[in-house]
């Protein structure tokens, strides 16, 4: 809270994930900041004319947020034991640098998966119908980051993957967006300020005759033993043609 270069870092995600949480112009929302820490982002939120609610699990972090007396309400606890708030109350939520922490077992009794999924299914619970949900990420690999978006699918949402400047090693940045309930299409921006490159969208389940669908299909159909003909469609190769 008191590095300048850092809070700049920190307002500069907290504009990029209400970017792409899509909320309606000239409204003000009710927002979850999860993982809140001083409430850097939380001081963004006030300043969109947003109201919110940030959530830590440290004592010392919150403290600084009250002596800093940010806008927002602070609530003290740990995201892997669940979101405590009730059905719909959100328009949104937002995280930044926070949620890979789930990937740690950090106590004996800490399960990563459960945890995640634990966390995600309050969450998707507490939004409201159509509402987003943007968590800007710091995977260590791909695994943490299959174990992330493989939970959150389970807790009933969908969404994508957006990356920030994908050929920059230092600028790169991950958002995980997530729909509660309904589909949806991330945002259009400003190519000339951001090169982003959309990821892969995942769902509960692959659209019925679609390409990941079928691919899919053949791959449980290998996995039982059974003949699995090359699909030409998406090979190049050709049948011949039936007269």
């Amino acid at each position: 809270s008191q590095n300048s270069r850092i809070i700049e870092i920190q307002t500069q995600m907290s504009e990029r994930a209400v970017e792409l949480l899509n909320l309606p112009e000239d409204k003000p929302c009710y927002l979850l900041d999860v993982g809140c820490g001083s409430g850097l982002s939380g001081d963004y939120l006030s300043e969109e004319g947003h109201y919110w609610v940030g959530l830590d699990i440290s004592t010392a972090m919150l403290d600084v947020a009250m002596d800093r007396e940010v806008e927002g309400d602070l609530v003290l606890g740990d995201m892997g034991q669940g979101v405590p708030f009730r059905s719909g109350t959100f328009d949104g939520c937002i995280s930044i640098s926070a949620l890979q922490w789930l990937c740690n077992a950090d106590k004996k009794s800490h399960i990563p998966p459960k945890r995640l999924y634990t966390f995600f299914s309050s969450l998707y619970s507490s939004l409201q119908r159509g509402a987003r949900a943007v968590f800007q990420i710091y995977p260590e690999d791909s695994k943490q980051l299959e174990l992330i978006t493989s939970q959150a699918m389970k807790a009933g949402f969908t969404g994508g993957m957006v990356v920030d400047y994908p050929n920059s090693t230092k600028a790169k940045k991950l958002f995980l967006c997530l729909f509660a309930g309904e589909s949806g299409v991330l945002p259009k921006v400003c190519v000339k300020k951001r090169m982003n490159m959309v990821q892969r969208f995942f769902s509960g389940k692959s659209v019925k005759k679609s390409k990941d669908w079928i691919m899919e299909k053949k791959e449980r159909r290998r996995r039982q033993g059974k003949d699995v003909r090359a699909d030409t469609k998406y090979t190049g190769r050709h049948r011949k043609p039936r007269f």
